[in-house]
């Protein structure tokens, strides 16, 4: 798995920036690349992110699809970054502590799939449904984690980067000058990384391994922009760890970011623990869609929201309400017919004993 990570973010590279002849695909927080004449492609992006007001933390899980076999990634970062693997038994740990809440919701009449409508049918529970002039380009630090060339840059001109990248095999389209450079003249840096792998036999496909960046930064900042170069829509599962409740300042060209989860956390044990720390965190969970990523125009910044609210999302099961094993509503109907039954026996007995008015026949 590990050697599918850099394979990966090279074809991510490449694909977002959109210079190759094939479709150019992207991923949130930066831009991804096949080598030659392959294909790739960023079904879904995952991310966690964890900000204490100082430090920000970013671990990042691609699921790919396509069939490139290397790959190379590039993502702009604010400051000073290192990198490392990450571990993706976190993701596991926040798919638990988010998942939505079951709940049963009983209902009185009966439904299509219920008797008499559907006779065979008894049951009708529903089902479980983020000082002096610098060099062009700096490397300030370049390292092999598993199959991941991983090399961190500064860069003051933006064909100075593209043309070290390409010096230094992280073959780049000429448009990358253009959308880095709003990143050139902010001073960020980046970190670039290209997949060695051992055995490139296999196309990259699934999960990949996650890699987990840090860097210093003042503000909540969740790099998106170079995914404007995508010609697919996009898609962005963000978990935020922070002091509070966090939102995005805008929707930055796609949809309304919907919240999954919102509430205090404290895992105790495992990489999630790790990253938050040891005292409890509020804990964003949210989802994003970009259908025409050509829109987006910023780098996503989250604030804090002005309540901590906690949310968490309910899933109903609709059920047939019963009495003893027997509907409800049948038990009322069939209460109400009797009750006309004997009204109507009791009108008639009343009717007959009345006594008949005088010069009535016999």
């Amino acid at each position: 798995m590990k050697r599918r990570i850099p394979a990966l973010l090279f074809a991510l590279l490449a694909t977002q920036l959109g210079a190759l002849v094939n479709p150019a695909y992207a991923c949130g927080c930066g831009a991804m690349i096949p080598d030659g004449q392959s294909r790739i492609g960023v079904d879904r992006e995952t991310s966690v992110v964890r900000w204490d007001g100082r430090t920000e933390q970013i671990v990042m899980r691609f699921s790919v699809g396509g069939d490139a076999h290397r790959a190379a990634w590039i993502m702009p970062v604010p400051g000073r970054a290192t990198v490392e693997l990450g571990d993706s038994r976190m993701f596991d740990e926040l798919v638990r502590l988010t998942r939505p809440e079951h709940r049963n919701r009983g209902y009185f009449w009966p439904r299509e799939r219920d008797w008499p409508f559907d006779p065979t049918t008894g049951d009708t529970a529903g089902a479980p449904a983020p000082g002096s002039a610098a060099p062009p380009v700096g490397v300030v630090g370049r390292e092999q984690l598993g199959d991941f060339d991983v090399a961190r840059l500064t860069a003051t001109d933006p064909d100075a980067l593209r043309n070290w990248l390409e010096s230094n095999g992280f073959k780049l389209p000429d448009r990358l000058a253009t959308e880095v450079k709003p990143y050139v003249d902010q001073k960020w840096e980046y970190v670039a990384v290209r997949l060695a792998p051992r055995d490139g036999s296999e196309p990259l496909r699934g999960d990949l391994d996650p890699l987990r960046i840090r860097f210093e930064s003042d503000r909540l900042v969740y790099p998106m922009r170079l995914s404007r170069m995508a010609r697919t829509p996009q898609s962005l599962g963000l978990y935020v760890l922070a002091d509070h409740r966090m939102e995005p300042a805008s929707a930055i060209g796609g949809s309304a970011p919907e919240v999954t989860f919102a509430g205090t956390v404290h895992p105790e044990t495992g990489p999630l623990a790790e990253l938050a720390g040891a005292e409890p965190v509020f804990l964003t969970a949210m989802d994003q869609r970009f259908p025409v990523p050509e829109r987006i125009d910023a780098d996503h910044e989250l604030r804090a929201t002005a309540a901590d609210t906690p949310y968490r999302r309910v899933v109903y099961h609709d059920e047939l309400l019963t009495v003893g094993g027997v509907p409800a509503w049948l038990l009322t109907v069939g209460a109400a017919a009797a009750a006309l039954t004997a009204s109507a026996v009791a009108a008639l007995r009343i009717r007959g004993r009345r006594p008949r008015p005088a010069g009535a026949e016999a």
